[in-house]
């Protein structure tokens, strides 16, 4: 299928190792388009780019391509990637659930989920390619919902990690950006430009969903990790309510 040409595209920076593809590839896809199904894979076209930040690690932070398949009103999977280029790397899952599921989670389980209002607020997470209308009702369907992130492929990063041409070492839980000042600014500048992306328009667009924002839990989780941040209107955390 081909890109939407509204959505600019994002590349990649990091070639996976291994030898180049041989012929045996073009048969297998041949094979494959032919007589298999994408079963599973159906469905997955929601698209959405945003920023995720390591659990307790601040400044280990990446882009994240988000394919997503909406399950129901109160569930989203989503597949993860560095890029929306065929050559892109797989990265990650996330799960979503609204708030209302993530009220029944056991308290042990909490913990694993973060917030999403900021995300939604700020502008930072973002549908290329989706008309205004269709893209704001997306993210009122996103407000107050949790995401449950694992990186297993760490291909580029912010703070100065290296990236990896394989998926190495153990998966990470990836956490969300609560207040301005956290996300570091070249990862930001870096996707907008590339992809022509305005949050501060975004932002602005949104603010009719400001009455809808709760108090989440984990807004606070990583508060102490960053210096320097500004608080937005309608990201707080429960436990500051």
């Amino acid at each position: 299928m081909a890109m939407n040409p509204a959505i600019k595209e994002r590349r990649t920076g990091t070639v996976a190792a291994g030898e180049e593809k041989g012929a045996w590839r073009a048969v297998l896809e041949q094979g494959a388009n032919l007589l298999q199904t994408k079963g599973p894979m159906t469905g997955f076209d929601v698209y959405v780019v945003g920023f995720h930040c390591a659990k307790g690690e601040p400044d280990f932070q990446m882009e994240a391509h988000h394919f997503c398949r909406v399950v129901n009103d109160d569930v989203i999977q989503c597949v993860l990637f560095d890029g929306n280029t065929r050559d892109a790397n797989l990265i990650g899952v996330e799960y979503i659930i609204s708030g209302r599921l993530f009220d029944t989670l056991p308290g042990d389980e909490k913990p694993y989920w973060h917030p999403h209002n900021f995300e939604v607020l700020s502008g930072e997470l973002v549908a290329p390619g989706l008309p205004g209308p269709a893209e704001k009702a997306l993210m009122k369907q996103l407000m107050n919902s949790y995401g449950k992130t694992w990186h297993t492929w760490h291909t580029h990063t912010a703070g100065g990690h290296e990236p990896m041409r394989l998926p190495m070492g153990d998966p990470k839980l990836m956490w969300s950006f609560n207040r301005d000042g956290e996300c570091d600014e070249a990862v930001k500048r870096d996707r907008n430009e590339a992809m022509g992306i305005d949050p501060e328009e975004k932002r602005a667009e949104r603010r009719s969903l400001l009455p809808l924002a709760e108090p989440q839990w984990g807004v606070d989780d990583m508060k102490d990790a960053f210096t320097g941040t500004t608080p937005v209107p309608g990201v707080v955390d429960v436990h500051a309510a």
